[in-house]
């Protein structure tokens, strides 16, 4: 009996710090990966650097090619980039 009085505080100690910590955590690190996915041309961003630029290509499932400046275009790692500040609405189809 004493050793389930001794293991019950462990436990309730690792439940708040799941409900307090890991469960928001995994969930920002969920919206990320959705915001990073909806990625489109003509989005402007903020990379983890703190340049903001303008989504030109979507390269592929891991690279954005984006401008930094007129005429400078660079690669990124999608996961670099930290926030969207504006969206382009998505193209009509004629």
């Amino acid at each position: 009996m004493e050793a389930i009085q001794g293991i019950v505080p462990f436990i309730l100690i690792f439940g708040i710090m799941y409900f307090l910590l890991i469960r928001p955590q995994q969930k920002k690190v969920k919206e990320h990966q959705e915001m990073v996915k909806a990625l489109r041309r003509g989005d402007q961003v903020i990379t983890q650097g703190g340049i903001l630029a303008k989504v030109t290509k979507v390269k592929d499932d891991n690279e954005v090619e984006v401008e930094i400046a007129s005429g400078v275009n660079v690669r990124i790692v999608r996961s670099t980039i930290t926030q969207v500040v504006s969206k382009t609405e998505p193209a009509a189809n004629s």
